[in-house]
């Protein structure tokens, strides 16, 4: 059954040889200065076109910005390094990440105090969007990784790695982290660092098993054996799980907390709906929760019922403490005819 699975997830005819991985994983295999230039050339280049795509709230850069973004290969140069027992391979692909994320986070803060203004980080989706990461963005990352690692081991799906560059999330929370950290805002920052870091430990794990299950831990060579270079496996996944804790916490929290207010808003919404059912013509347009405070905006052709009685149906419904705003748009629909007719 194993054989089978590993024939289904890597072909022996499409199976890269370990040298091959290795020199797509190792920036200093083979010609290591042209590797490096180019990683940090494209690593600044990414970085300022995701800044840019931050700041101007462009889905289209940021995406642009992810393709070209190199810092996935030392990424995946940690799991070879671990698989393989290399200590040196680990360590260098590490260093790689560590000052590669600097640099990145750096371009972001610097663009965010150069930039004229003050960037709006709570209505701009971009940085919403990777500022409260959870569960679903772990799961997410689990699965881009599996994708990366395949695509690097097989020959022939090599062309799905843009794909994967664009699912996992790498550049632009860190670019978001030096965003916010340029607008005075800490907190902000740490969530999209959770998310860099969630990503990261997913990557490395996943690509752990895939390198493993396709056999590259069973060519494991007398140099890497040596006491100068082999990698203490128990201290290696002690650290990566040390790092995976790290980031679990916040994500469950960020998880259940954004469940909590899914529930609670749903529940103002029901209540609202049925409150304002007394007047003819009347609804809800929106309930929203902003800084403690639902805000609900209803539409009316006449007087509004006593916000006292909506209160009174939320009695036990949502926790105490949290205040009900009720705006109101007064007035009637008309019915619309076609110009022409």
């Amino acid at each position: 059954m194993r054989g089978r699975l590993n024939e289904l997830l890597l072909p022996a005819v499409q199976r890269r040889t370990l040298d091959e991985l290795t020199g797509d994983v190792d920036l200093t295999a083979g010609d290591a200065a042209s590797k490096r230039s180019a990683f940090w050339t494209m690593l600044s280049l990414s970085a300022i076109i995701a800044a840019a795509g931050v700041l101007s709230d462009s889905t289209a850069t940021v995406i642009g910005a992810m393709i070209i973004a190199p810092l996935s290969t030392p990424i995946m140069g940690i799991a070879l390094g671990v698989v393989l027992r290399d200590a040196r391979l680990t360590g260098r692909s590490v260093r790689y990440v560590v000052l590669g994320g600097c640099l990145v986070v750096l371009l972001g803060l610097l663009a965010a105090v150069v930039m004229p203004g003050d960037v709006n980080l709570f209505t701009n989706g971009q940085i919403t969007g990777r500022t409260s990461p959870g569960l679903l963005d772990l799961v997410a990352a689990v699965a881009t990784g599996a994708a990366g690692s395949v695509a690097l081991a097989r020959r022939d799906v090599a062309a799905v790695l843009p794909g994967v560059a664009i699912a996992i999330s790498l550049v632009p929370p860190l670019v978001v982290v030096g965003v916010c950290l340029g607008q005075g805002s800490g907190v902000l920052a740490l969530g999209a660092l959770v998310l860099f870091g969630s990503n990261v430990v997913a990557l490395v794990l996943v690509g752990i098993l895939v390198f493993t299950a396709t056999g590259y831990a069973t060519e494991i060579s007398a140099a890497t054996h040596s006491a100068a270079t082999a990698l203490s496996p128990r201290r290696a996944f002690a650290a990566i799980g040390t790092v995976l804790l790290l980031v679990l916490v916040p994500l469950v929290a960020n998880s259940v907390v954004a469940y909590a207010l899914s529930v609670w808003t749903d529940r103002v919404t029901v209540a609202a709906e049925q409150w304002i059912s007394g007047v003819p013509g009347g609804r809800v347009d929106l309930v929203e929760l902003t800084s403690g405070t639902f805000y609900v905006h209803v539409r009316t052709p006449g007087d509004l019922p006593a916000v006292d009685d909506l209160i009174s149906d939320l009695d036990g419904q949502v926790p105490d403490g949290l205040a009900v705003v009720v705006t109101t748009l007064v007035g009637e629909d008309k019915d619309a005819a076609v110009i022409g007719d």
